[in-house]
């Protein structure tokens, strides 16, 4: 069965707007997990613009599932994901003047960098997955470094509005999808999935995992964080 990856950043976010530790970002683990969430996700990001490095320990120590746990190619966020040894480690590109991760890593160019970082981690039996666009060149990458998983950025099938499954954005994932679970990686997806179009992505066979953040942060200001949890859960098990 497809598992839920929550991540928590904007939780972290709306706790920074006023620095007083509220809302509190454990709490808010513990109910996503207690309503759906078969793993926490956050970004540690190198600017440290919501979660930072205590509440990464903390959610380590607290947490009842698995963390991963999103860095930069870079050796400081290395340095820190092997002190701290999280179930799992997706690296993510990273720009400063980003408000949100714009696509995939450019494993083209950094192979030889991630090829150490990535024997390093293992070492450690941390997983590895590699965020990376729906392209056949970067799933070869990922597979001849002797990543874990890809993490599929589904950012451009997120602006689609409307028939999801016969946009080529959709296309690309399927056939991504199908490529890498054939040269044995496992297959994630996630980055702007939300309640409209989740559901052909669920769909999938060959995906094993959803990264989903910000449609369940901003639900949850409607409707309860236990309840977005939850129907989110339910729309990508097919209940």
């Amino acid at each position: 069965m497809i598992k839920l990856g929550v991540n928590i950043d904007h939780i972290a976010t709306l706790r920074n707007a006023r620095g007083i530790g509220y809302p509190n970002i454990i709490d808010a683990a513990l109910v996503a997990e207690e309503n759906g969430a078969d793993f926490i996700t956050v970004h540690l990001r190198e600017d440290r613009r919501h979660i930072n490095d205590k509440d990464v320990l903390l959610l380590k120590k607290k947490i009842k599932t698995k963390l991963n746990l999103e860095i930069a190619v870079s050796e400081e966020m290395l340095m820190y994901a092997l002190q701290i040894k999280p179930y799992s480690v997706c690296f993510v590109p990273e720009n400063r003047e980003e408000r949100t991760t714009e696509g995939g890593l450019d494993v083209v160019n950094k192979f030889n960098i991630l090829s150490s970082y990535v024997k390093q981690l293992h070492t450690e039996n941390i997983k590895v997955s590699l965020f990376i666009n729906p392209q056949s060149n970067d799933i070869v990458c990922a597979h001849e470094l002797g990543s874990y998983a890809i993490e599929i950025h589904t950012g451009a099938y997120s602006l689609i509005k409307q028939d999801h499954c016969h946009s080529n954005e959709y296309l690309e994932i399927l056939h991504a999808s199908k490529y890498a679970k054939s040269l044995g990686l496992v297959v994630n997806a996630g980055h702007g999935l939300d309640y409209d179009n989740v559901v052909p992505i669920a769909e999938i066979n060959e995906i094993s995992e959803l990264n989903i953040g910000f449609s369940i942060v901003a639900k949850s200001v409607f409707e309860g964080l236990p309840q977005a949890v939850s129907k989110m859960k339910k729309l990508i098990i097919g209940v």
